[in-house]
């Protein structure tokens, strides 16, 4: 036998899951859907997340929802942190999926993939810094205090964007978990991949399980689930941004159980983000306490 090293091995192909309460689950219906390039190139099977892997999410979201918004800002900045950390060290591997999946230069996937690691920053720099733009302290007329007190609203959905698979997936996230909300993320449909991605980098840093969780398959399948379902306190409808019928189907179907919705809008995730996505997922609460005690 030769001691010499075969050249006809076959490559091991990634198997792309769900990224579930900190783990990998395969979707409950075991389906898969092919995911291409723009140039009709196959690229890899993701995962058709069902209804049961949206409940599952959102049982995922709930559970470890206390912890989170009850953990101090500065040490979900520090874990926020960290994550930008881990995305710096594998920004070759994101930049080769965003470049397949939008179709760019593999020197303009890399300028995006650092734009994105940047935002992230960004948005953990802001964790213990929110509240004194949320909230403060109101005059009144009499020896009380009245301050007004930012809190998360819960479990968030977030329909990411279509045509931005990373940057607009991070523009559209870190602001929903850096005030203390736990997410529900429906990927891209056309262009999964880099958030399944983004899924292994959570699942190894400081991030508890289950305060992001990520799901792929299709909008029609998973977005109704997400938007009707009584235990999701808010929806982000970025990724139906282009579908006017369906975003209007998704509102109906919150506003039946009173959710926090933030409609769809164009959007030109390069430009520079503000605090309104992280404004849209606060709650005020308003204190009243005496003077001198």
């Amino acid at each position: 036998m030769s001691d010499r090293p075969s050249t006809d091995r076959l490559s091991v192909f990634k198997t792309y899951k769900l990224f579930v309460g900190g783990k990998f689950p395969r979707s409950e219906s075991g389906r898969v859907y092919e995911v291409t390039d723009g140039k009709g190139r196959w690229l890899a099977n993701a995962p058709q997340g069902s209804r049961k892997d949206a409940r599952d999410a959102v049982t995922a979201a709930r559970k470890a929802f206390g912890g989170w918004s009850g953990a101090t800002a500065y040490n979900r900045g520090q874990i926020l942190y960290r994550i930008a950390e881990m995305l710096e060290g594998r920004r070759d591997q994101f930049a080769a999926e965003v470049a397949d999946a939008e179709g760019l230069s593999r020197k303009a996937a890399a300028a995006r993939v650092a734009e994105a690691v940047d935002r992230w920053v960004w948005y953990a720099g802001w964790s213990d810094k929110v509240a004194q733009v949320a909230g403060g302290a109101n005059p009144v007329a009499g020896p009380f205090f009245n301050l007004s007190v930012p809190e998360p609203t819960g479990v968030v959905a977030v329909l990411a964007p279509q045509e931005s698979s990373f940057l607009g997936l991070v523009s559209v996230l870190a602001p929903v978990v850096v005030t203390g909300n736990t997410a529900v993320v429906l990927a891209s449909e056309r262009s999964p991949l880099p958030a399944l991605s983004l899924g292994e980098v959570l699942a190894t840093s400081d991030l508890p399980g289950g305060v992001v969780n990520i799901l792929s398959g299709k909008v029609a399948d998973v977005a109704p689930a997400l938007a009707a379902h009584a235990d999701v306190n808010a929806i982000d409808l970025a990724g139906v941004a282009g579908d006017p019928e369906r975003a209007k189907e998704l509102q109906v179907a919150a506003a039946d159980n009173l959710k926090r919705v933030l409609r769809p809008k164009a959007v030109d995730w390069a430009e520079p983000p503000g605090t309104e996505r992280m404004l849209a997922f606060l709650e005020t609460k308003t204190v009243w306490h005496p003077t001198g005690a």
